[in-house]
């Protein structure tokens, strides 16, 4: 699927800024951070609507599924750069930035 593959490439995406992240400055550390956090709630979401159930003999197109996926993406985004987001970005932010002063 679509959005299957797009999930995959920005998990991929946010690996490699991760692993590049030693050379970061505080303020770019932080947005891969807010990215991760992101990636990571949009994850939970998408799992917490497979839960719903569906109408019998419910039909949904592609299309559909794909406006879903990216309704949800967004959500997450704006969670994640709201006020403290859910908290996940600065906790990991927090442990980083004391893992590069030793």
């Amino acid at each position: 699927q679509m959005s299957q593959a797009a999930s995959n490439a920005s998990g991929d995406n946010l690996k490699a800024k991760l692993n590049n992240s030693s050379n970061a400055t505080d303020d770019e550390l932080m947005e891969v951070c807010k990215e991760f956090e992101a990636y990571f709630t949009e994850q939970v979401y998408k799992e917490m609507l497979k839960t719903v159930p569906k109408h019998e003999g419910e039909k949904t197109s592609a299309l559909v599924d794909y406006f879903k996926d990216m309704t949800v993406s967004q959500i997450a985004k704006d969670t994640a750069n709201e006020g403290n987001g859910v908290g996940l970005a600065q906790s990991l932010y927090e442990q980083m930035r004391r893992n590069y002063e030793q």
